[in-house]
């Protein structure tokens, strides 16, 4: 019966294979296969989520770069990074690098929320929770730097002047913090300050000697450029944050006045003050000197809270920067104020640059009083003539949010290649649409338009605006082919949209801690 034979199965197993002790001496026991090494691309280990785990449980420190290997920006982060690896391989064989391709490792991208690349994270004793941003640092010798002071103390403790002039002298910028004693809130500021800036040494005292010797009575943070004291800032207990300081010490590895070009667009994101402000103006014209030294001027007084940017018009490189600011010939000399979170402008009021009327914008700017300043081309006589209709930033809200209407926009640069070769394909959607009454297929051109109800993105980007009472702001993230942009319209009208991100492919775009493509080129030729 089969009853017997379950009943039976235990015994089979209990006496149907050999115990450890009954194994032959002359037996060997199988082998465990051997793990292989994570396979390393000059010194750097290839992540991926089969591996990465077992990467955390092995290195007690793990530096890693989120990159796109089709970026340029990437290639370049992946060229230092790789230096860096090389360097510590034998100085410091507990800090591994890694790097991982996160346009094939979709999972890590997601759980880390990789919005920009690339991104570089440390993590620490294993844990995959809450790992540290590495921001702003792309030379080799800075990455050695920031993970040093990550794993070992961040500041040189200065027992004598010889010992602080040594530092101070050891670089063109060098930081020291004096204080009355090592153990305070304003010192622990400090030292975390320091970890976060890599670019140049910092040290601490709280000999009364070293204090005396350069006339510091109080806590007081010293930033010496070539040698010399370029800035004093007194420190209170519980009255200062790191971001601040941060910000503050990071504006002295610019110019207090910075030209926009180049070389520097990449530096000037760099510096984590989200405020900017921007002189327009020929640099070979006869008013230039004098209204160039009352912007220099005025920027004493914002160092750390609003950076000045010089914009050469002559350049024509800098035409793209024109362009996203709206300025014209006849604009110039011209001054706005720029937030890189939000992309909100502003435009001072008065037309002569004195340091008066620039300090007077900046300083109504940083209490709230400042206006937006909002451009948008005139309405077309016949912006609905046509199975495209034509949008701009005053009849924008009035046709997206009517409720009534599911409204399908494209986003666009007249000069982006990829928008132009798109066009023809949206006027075809237009037409296939045009006899709906519930659907409008729309289009913006957002370098004339300014439309803070929608974050912008990569030149073109699409947004689907759909009809009814619980507005929920859809991203369109498929293929730019009529029939995809056919099927993702014919989903959404069927299905109201769930709330949720608006993007799901998580918003990735190319290294806005390079915010350079804000103002130099959303789009990658």
């Amino acid at each position: 019966m089969k009853t017997y034979q379950f009943f039976f199965l235990p015994l089979l197993f209990l006496t149907g294979f050999p115990t450890a002790d009954s194994i032959s001496p002359k037996e060997t026991k199988p082998k465990k296969a051997k793990l292989t090494q994570i396979k390393k691309e000059n010194n750097v280990l290839l992540l991926k989520k089969s591996n990465f785990d077992r990467a955390l449980k092995e290195t007690k420190y793990l530096l890693v770069e989120f990159y796109v290997s089709l970026s340029q920006s990437s290639q370049n982060l992946s060229e230092e990074f790789a230096k860096a690896a090389q360097q510590l391989k034998k100085e410091a064989p507990r800090i591994q690098f890694g790097k991982i391709d996160v346009t094939h490792q979709q999972d890590l991208r997601k759980e880390f929320n990789i919005r920009e690349f690339p991104t570089v994270k440390f993590f620490v004793d294993g844990s995959r929770e809450d790992p540290i941003d590495c921001k702003g640092v792309r030379q080799a010798s800075a990455f050695i730097t920031w993970v040093k002071r990550r794993t070992g103390p961040s500041t040189v403790l200065i027992n004598s002047t010889d010992q602080a002039e040594a530092i101070i002298h050891a670089d063109d910028l060098a930081v020291i913090g004096f204080f009355k004693e090592l153990h305070n809130d304003s010192m622990e500021v400090f030292c975390e300050t320091a970890r976060d800036v890599p670019e140049m040494p910092f040290g601490m005292t709280a000999s009364e000697d070293v204090c005396a010797n350069y006339g510091i009575q109080k806590n007081t943070v010293v930033v010496f450029k070539k040698g010399k004291p370029v800035h004093n800032e007194v420190l209170e207990d519980g009255r200062q944050n790191k971001l601040d300081l941060t910000r503050l010490i990071k504006t002295f590895t610019l110019d207090l006045v910075t030209e926009y070009n180049l070389e520097t667009s990449v530096k000037i994101f760099d510096v984590p003050v989200e405020n900017h402000i921007l002189l327009f103006t020929p640099t070979n014209s006869e008013t230039f000197n004098t209204i160039y030294d009352n912007y220099k001027s005025a920027a004493v007084e914002f160092r750390g809270k609003i950076m000045f940017v010089l914009v050469d018009t002559n350049e024509t490189r800098n035409g793209r920067v024109f362009e996203y600011f709206r300025i014209r010939e006849v604009d110039v000399p011209a001054v706005r104020i720029l937030n890189l979170t939000s992309d909100a402008k502003y435009k001072m009021p008065a037309d002569e640059v004195t340091v008066e009327n620039l300090k007077e914008f900046c300083q109504s700017y940083l209490n709230g009083r400042a206006k937006l300043h909002l451009s948008s081309e005139e309405i077309p006589e016949d912006w609905d003539k046509m199975p495209v209709k034509v949008l701009v930033g005053k009849n924008f809200n009035r046709i997206v949010f009517n409720k009534t209407m599911t409204v399908f926009v494209m986003f666009y640069a007249p000069w982006s290649y990829d928008c132009r070769k798109l066009l023809p394909i949206w006027d075809k959607l237009g037409e296939q649409y045009e006899s709906r009454k519930d659907i409008i297929i729309a289009k913006i051109d957002v370098t004339a338009n300014d439309i803070l109800s929608v974050g912008l993105d990569r030149y073109p980007f699409f947004r689907l605006f759909p009809a009814g009472p619980n507005y929920q702001e859809v991203a369109y993230a498929g293929e730019y082919t009529l029939q995809a942009f056919s099927e993702f319209l014919e989903e959404q009208s069927k299905t109201k949209a769930e709330p949720g991100e608006k993007d799901p492919l998580g918003g990735m775009k190319e290294d806005v801690s390079q915010k350079e493509t804000v103002i130099k080129e959303k789009e990658e030729l």
